[in-house]
């Protein structure tokens, strides 16, 4: 009777077994995530992408953004924004700020993408919404009022070369019309005024 019911329990015991030893068979997402990157190192892109696409899956955010590099630069994989795109998603969704990043500079520069500038511009800025109660403080105030005295020196450099340019544009222009040819000492002494 005794051995009867050690039969019928064997394969249970077994079960157990397996399932208690599968973490240690399986490893931890460092450990692989070491050896998928030495593999792509040497070369076995196919083994490294197997690996990482296994714990992107289950929600390793290093995972997905390393398989968002290979396929964003064609990295041993073909080159594939879209994969690539997705893949950073999966990150960023799931709040890397890197990947979140990697986003927006798609949309900036239209990789895979069309360009626009409002949506590279929520991607740079994602993250701010998480820290927003550092706003009120003293530095962050003088770095505001310095990147705001910045933009507004380069808005005015670039305004005046813009009317500059037309501005010796209408100059050449009078003179053509005047039949005049414009002498290097004549032409240096109107810009000069002009400015």
């Amino acid at each position: 009777m005794l051995a009867k019911s050690f039969r019928r329990l064997q394969p249970l015991c077994g079960l157990l077994i397996s399932l208690a030893c599968l973490p240690v068979a399986a490893g931890t997402a460092d450990d692989d995530l070491r050896q998928a990157a030495m593999a792509h190192k040497g070369g076995d892109t196919a083994r490294a992408v197997a690996i990482w696409q296994g714990w992107a899956v289950r929600g390793n955010n290093d995972a997905a953004y390393n398989l968002a590099v290979i396929h964003q630069y064609g990295d041993g994989v073909p080159l594939d924004h879209a994969a690539a795109l997705r893949w950073y998603r999966q990150a960023a969704d799931r709040g890397d700020k890197v990947a979140q990043f990697q986003i927006g500079l798609m949309y900036q520069t239209g990789q895979g993408v069309d360009v626009d500038e409002a949506e590279a511009h929520r991607w740079f800025t994602m993250h701010r919404r998480h820290h927003l109660h550092h706003g009120h403080e003293p530095q962050m105030v003088a770095w505001r009022q310095q990147a705001l005295a910045l933009i507004e020196d380069r808005d005015r450099r670039e305004q005046r070369a813009a009317a500059q340019a037309t501005a010796d544009q209408v100059v050449a222009d009078l003179r053509r019309r005047a039949g005049l040819s414009a002498s290097p000492l004549v032409a240096t002494a109107v810009s000069a005024t002009v400015r």
